[in-house]
């Protein structure tokens, strides 16, 4: 396995003043470990391999994660319709809605964070305060009144509100809080010591705060929920991603049958250069699969390739900074999958 071209590497990180950390994880070994710029501006802190960092949208995959434990534990199905949960609760979801067309991003319901519209790191997207952000059912009022976009199944669409309603199943069905369950089916069976849902108005000296802007030092506190759910919103390290995917694929959090089934390719998803399993992003034409989150003050994507073990993670702490860094660790993943690819005749 090689490791991304420095030069390469330098130069992507001075286009938009990365701030964050990149690493290449492959096997037991780390053959690249770059950090720059710093996790508190003010006081000029460092970013470190070690610091934690938000992940956004990328810890959808935990949500993910957690429903298929309690499919395997026969404490809900794939095909079990959400309104059987949800009762008399955000009627406009339409009645044929299952568990796996949200989390295959099929479900069709109206986004209360719509992807495709003109969006810049300064706005507040938000409609309720962000401190009682602090439960999934808390975000009922925000998911509530969005009309269906499309009859459930017939395409995909990602959705982040869909990730919400996942999070408000996992809390019905099990009496705890979203945090609580992720916890106990997906963090303690990894082994991830240094990945939870951190609250962004006490954040430890050990996260990097997430600036809205190249320069200055306007952080998101008041652009995103004081504490992530089911959506986004996890903080992690490097070394825990890496940990992650190897738990992962070595069936330790979900069966293998359940590692097949999630990344599995359904969907082709031009707009992202990938394609869509259950959870998981993947890689457009090789075995390899993605977490990816991007919001205020946070741009992240962390890469696995399973034949060789290798985890190729992006962490930034600006809305902007890590892009072209990710794109040259993309184009080094490119090349390595397609060595790793077997030769047709």
């Amino acid at each position: 396995m090689s490791t991304i071209d420095s030069a390469a590497l330098e130069a992507a990180a001075a286009k938009r003043a990365f701030t964050g950390v990149i690493t290449v994880d492959a096997g037991d070994e780390r053959p690249l470990a770059r950090a720059f710029r710093f996790a508190h501006r003010a006081f000029a802190v460092p970013n470190t391999p070690e610091t934690r960092f938000a992940m956004a949208s990328g810890s959808k995959t935990f949500t993910a994660l957690a429903v298929m434990r309690l499919v395997e534990e026969g404490v809900l199905r794939l095909d079990r319709r959400v309104r059987e949960i949800l009762g008399d609760d955000l009627p406009l979801i339409d009645d044929a809605v299952t568990l796996e067309h949200l989390l295959a991003h099929t479900s069709g319901i109206g986004d209360y964070l719509d992807e495709e519209a003109e969006w810049d790191a300064s706005d507040y997207v938000l409609t309720a305060p962000v401190h009682t952000l602090t439960s999934a059912e808390a975000f009922l009022p925000l998911v509530d009144g969005f009309p269906q976009s499309f009859p459930p199944g017939t395409r995909f669409g990602y959705c982040n509100g869909g990730y919400i309603v996942l999070a408000i199943v996992l809390e019905r069905v099990t009496g705890e809080t979203y945090h609580d369950v992720l916890r106990r089916l997906v963090f303690q069976p990894a082994e991830l010591t240094q990945t939870d849902f951190l609250r962004s108005d006490e954040l430890p000296g050990t996260a990097a705060l997430g600036y809205l802007f190249e320069a200055g030092d306007r952080v998101n506190t008041l652009h995103l929920p004081v504490l992530g759910n089911g959506d986004g919103g996890a903080y992690t390290t490097a070394a825990d991603l890496h940990r992650f995917w190897r738990a992962f694929y070595a069936g330790r959090i979900v069966s293998p049958a359940s590692v097949a089934a999630m990344t599995a390719p359904r969907h082709d998803v031009p707009d992202e250069g990938m394609r869509y399993g259950l959870g998981f992003w993947l890689h457009a034409s090789a075995p390899a699969a993605v977490m990816e989150g991007y919001d205020a003050g946070v741009s992240f994507r962390s890469t696995h390739i399973p034949a060789s073990e290798t985890t190729v993670s992006v962490l930034g702490n600006s809305s902007e900074g890590a892009w072209p860094v990710i794109g040259v660790a993309a184009e080094a993943i490119d090349a390595w999958v397609a060595q790793e690819q077997p030769h047709t005749h």
